[in-house]
């Protein structure tokens, strides 16, 4: 790979995900725009800020007051979503949970959808010490899959994995394995997270490396190597 090239391919692997990160944000501060009621915040109480009567100053109070709405709406979200966070944590939060899951499943089409979405995010957000020793299992002769105990088995004594999907650990399969075809792995559940998150490219080293962290890339240069043979 000539010098140009491993430049702008390190160069890529920095700028990528940062490219990536900016535009999500940017969607989802268009959406949020989009969908927040003027009544939050209306442009017309700015005009002790922003002063005049032009165009410009309009759009410029409008700009401002959708920006605020955003910021009002994010707010909100975060003391909501902290408030039901610890009232879960209680008996009322408890009961209100089993009721929520007892009516959504009465409902035929909404069931599906909702017990699907409630464990996607149990298994993007929850806590790591529901995943259990990630373990190697042989499927077929000569492959094997990386899969995380549950600490539950089967009436048979069989133990009960979940096989994640890459890259995609939201969606995967529950299988029950006898415990002589699973081999425990010499790592924590971050490790092979990375590993099944990364499609088999991470590294989880690459956080204790710091700055030197990076893509390997091995450069050889063809005529150098053909004129060692040669000698």
């Amino acid at each position: 790979m000539t010098s140009w090239k491993r430049d702008f391919a390190s160069g890529l692997v920095v700028l990528g995900p940062i490219l990536v990160t900016l535009y999500i944000i940017y969607w989802l501060y268009g959406f949020i725009a989009g969908v927040t009621p003027g009544v939050i915040f209306e442009a017309e109480s700015l005009e002790w800020l922003i002063t005049g009567t032009g165009e410009q100053s309009q759009q410029a109070r409008e700009h401002l007051a959708q920006f605020l709405r955003v910021v009002v709406i994010l707010t909100v979200f975060v003391i909501l979503t902290f408030s039901i966070g610890y009232l879960m944590r209680t008996t009322v939060g408890g009961l209100v949970e089993r009721m929520v899951d007892d009516i959504a499943n009465r409902v035929p089409g909404l069931r599906v959808v909702y017990n699907a979405s409630k464990m996607a995010a149990e298994t993007a957000f929850g806590e790591q010490d529901s995943l259990q020793t990630p373990v190697k299992l042989e499927t077929w002769n000569g492959l094997r899959m990386t899969a995380f105990k549950t600490g539950k088995t089967a009436d048979d004594g069989r133990e009960v994995l979940f096989l994640p999907t890459s890259p995609n650990i939201t969606t995967g399969f529950v299988i029950e394995v006898e415990s002589e075809r699973i081999t425990e792995l010499d790592e924590d559940v971050e490790e092979a997270l990375t590993r099944v998150l990364s499609a088999g490219f991470g590294d989880a080293e690459r956080n204790k490396r710091g700055m030197d962290a990076g893509v390997p890339i091995d450069v050889i240069d063809d005529r150098a190597a053909k004129e060692q043979d040669d000698d």
